[in-house]
């Protein structure tokens, strides 16, 4: 594995330039902001790239060397694909609501941790218990794990903070900053970016945006785990679950579910049996302008589909199939 990969047409689709509106900007944004369209400011993503590519690195590097990377993100639109992506990557993450002194005051979280642990054990056995005790434990138990749930298990002050919205995790960002913690966070156009080691300008509201960052971040942190165990000289092959390998993704074509009309006489394309038409129409292709309309990736998922080898391209389909469109509109 790597540190994973995008490109800009990636951000652009997920809405990563996209600011707040013009009279609600952070002044201190100014240099990552490509200008204004519609009164909403547009982040200059040429500039968000290459700062993304370096958080990642610093995510992956970080956790190959053995350190612990903290997802914080208590915003609703986040909460799930924080704790998504922190449990995939087994990272450590807070979702719901941060408690002040998580990080400077940790010995008194660590012993709300205890305590949810204790009640993690009575309830698994509550034998001897009256309903109403078990309700009542449960409820603590639910609390605190709404709380602590999501760093129970991390045993210390992590060595990596990953933030989405900067103004609204603002104690989060003074703890990590008291304690020398690196953090990486997303700065939207009206977040200051001052204190942030690793600022990477973006949409900190969008869904799809959040997803994105996630997604790669967790990626990275993958991609660290498995340097490490490598430099550890962890045999990955022997362990019983060896690490995930992120394929390339195959596209499969797909057709209409039928006829726009009366199908086109697909034989009039040079290659084309009846048996072959057969077989484009189980696909669902019965028109010449399906044909036509084909670009790379369709056409060869389409050949890959009907075990062609080839024989779309080789036979020039797509021109034929132009050609006729062409004819049958004039």
């Amino acid at each position: 594995m790597s540190v994973p990969q995008f490109n800009m047409r990636q951000l652009l689709e997920a809405g990563v330039h996209f600011g707040h509106q013009s009279h609600r900007w952070n002044p201190k944004m100014a240099p990552f902001i490509y200008g204004a369209r519609n009164n909403i400011h547009i982040l200059d993503l040429t500039q968000t790239v290459p700062m993304l590519h370096q958080a990642l690195n610093k995510v992956s590097d970080t956790v190959a060397g053995g350190g612990r990377v903290l997802f914080v993100a208590t915003k609703r639109q986040a909460s799930d694909s924080i704790a998504e992506a922190a449990k995939r990557s087994a990272q450590y993450f807070i979702n719901h609501r941060w408690l002040g002194g998580t990080l400077t005051n940790w010995k008194t979280i660590s012993t709300s941790i205890r305590r949810l642990r204790q009640l993690d054990d009575i309830l698994a056995d509550p034998q001897g218990r009256t309903k109403k005790e078990v309700l009542n434990i449960q409820r603590e138990r639910d609390k605190l794990n709404q709380a602590l749930g999501g760093i129970k298990d991390m045993g210390g002050v992590p060595d990596l903070l990953f933030v989405i919205d900067t103004n609204k995790e603002g104690i989060a960002i003074k703890e990590a900053r008291k304690l020398g913690i690196p953090i990486v966070a997303i700065v939207d156009t009206n977040c200051d970016p001052d204190g942030i080691d690793f600022p990477v300008p973006g949409n900190d509201d969008a869904g799809r945006a959040i997803t994105l960052y996630c997604d790669l971040i967790a990626r990275a942190a993958l991609d660290g785990l498995e340097r490490g165990q490598g430099l550890s000289g962890v045999d990955v092959g022997a362990s019983a679950e060896p690490p995930a390998e992120n394929l390339p993704e195959v596209k499969v074509f797909k057709g209409i579910d039928g006829p726009r009309g009366d199908a086109d006489d697909l034989k009039r394309i040079t290659g084309i049996t009846v048996k072959l038409e057969q077989k484009l129409n189980d696909a669902g292709v019965f028109h010449f302008w399906q044909i036509a309309d084909l670009d790379a990736d369709n056409l060869a998922s389409l050949d890959r589909k009907l075990k062609l080898k080839g024989q779309i391209a080789q036979e020039n389909w797509v021109a034929q199939a132009k050609k006729l469109v062409d004819a049958s509109a004039a």
